[in-house]
């Protein structure tokens, strides 16, 4: 787990990334989350992507379980993709891209809600394994949250945790939201990174992704 800063980014202090200790048991930090549902899943045919199958679970069923211990959720996306008891909106006009829909599900949540907010891209059902550590390391002090490093080393900024008034004073900066890049949004934040020692931010992109992450939930789940 490092703090980016180029090549020359140090390791953070284990001592700086755990959350308060409860009864000997590190606690969980409070949290938001935004769940991005959009898109037109083009490189799968069209597909509604949030209701495709991994392990037997929609994705985006699989993206809600991981954030459960949210304060306060809300999903990005079309109608149809909304869940009982979760709150739904979309970006206007539809399809901005992953900015736009970001900006609309944080000004969707509560205004005095916890100060982490987790966005969760919904193709990635394995984010739940990794989580915790997502929310520990968005807890070291002087940075603006925390992000996964995927397999392949790139930064996965839809599998993150970010400070909300960071990530407000980011999004403000941007002359728009609607098809501005990820990259260009963060680009100014102190991010910690967090590593995937074990493929969990592997997303469903592909028909050979979903029956790949298929092949090995279901795996997990057999006895």
């Amino acid at each position: 787990m490092t703090e980016p800063g180029g090549d020359t980014a140090g390791r953070a202090p284990a001592s700086e990334t755990a959350g308060p200790v409860r009864g000997g048991v590190v606690a969980r930090p409070d949290f938001d989350a935004i769940v991005l549902a959009g898109g037109r899943a083009r490189r799968l045919g069209g597909a509604s992507k949030p209701d495709v199958e991994v392990g037997g679970v929609a994705l985006l069923d699989h993206a809600l379980a991981a954030v459960a211990g949210a304060a306060h959720v809300v999903v990005v996306g079309p109608p149809q993709v909304a869940r009982p008891g979760i709150a739904t909106v979309l970006e206007d006009p539809p399809d901005g891209g992953p900015v736009a829909g970001l900006a609309a599900g944080l000004d969707a949540l509560p205004a005095d809600g916890p100060d982490i907010v987790v966005v969760l891209a919904c193709d990635v059902p394995g984010a739940g394994r990794v989580l915790p550590a997502l929310l520990a390391a968005a807890e070291v002090t002087g940075s603006d949250g925390a992000r996964m490093i995927g397999a392949d080393g790139r930064p996965q900024h839809l599998v993150a945790a970010y400070r909300r008034t960071a990530l407000r004073l980011a999004l403000d900066a941007l002359p728009a939201v609607r098809g501005a890049a990820m990259h260009a949004l963060v680009g100014g934040l102190r991010l910690v990174d967090v590593a995937d020692d074990e493929g969990a931010t592997a997303d469903a992109d592909t028909w050979a992704d979903v029956e790949r992450l298929d092949a090995t939930l279901s795996d997990r789940i057999d006895p």
